[in-house]
């Protein structure tokens, strides 16, 4: 499911184009922890202004895991990435991949994940 922040109409919502999206993501159990995906595109015009960081937080902004992008990806959009060992907390149910534009800050689309639970055979 992909999730934009609110605008409090019922007008449809159109993504900033200025923004640092999430455009696709993935989530899956790896023993006690998670491998998550995120497929990140945005505006990179180089170092002054390029996607400098994604995270998978909770549905209450609580940041599980954030990664530092090291780079501007002008000229490699959309771009995915892979974060390994990822800790969820019991009982949480879902959780947001954000991405953060070096200018804009957390301004894009975020995708909200199912928490897959591993089933003990």
């Amino acid at each position: 499911m992909v999730v934009a922040a609110c605008s409090g109409s019922a007008e449809p919502l159109v993504p900033d184009p200025g923004c640092a999206h999430v455009v696709e993501a993935s989530i899956v159990p790896t023993g006690a922890s998670y491998r998550v995906t995120a497929t990140i595109s945005s505006a990179d015009t180089g170092w002054d202004k390029y996607a400098d960081t994604w995270v998978v937080r909770t549905p209450d902004g609580f940041v599980l895991r954030r990664v530092e992008l090291a780079h501007p990806h002008t000229n490699e959009q959309p771009f995915t990435r892979t974060l390994t060992a990822v800790t969820i907390r019991p009982g949480e149910d879902v959780v947001e991949i954000a991405a953060r534009d070096s200018i804009e800050g957390f301004c894009g689309e975020i995708v909200v994940l199912d928490v897959p639970r591993s089933v003990d055979l």
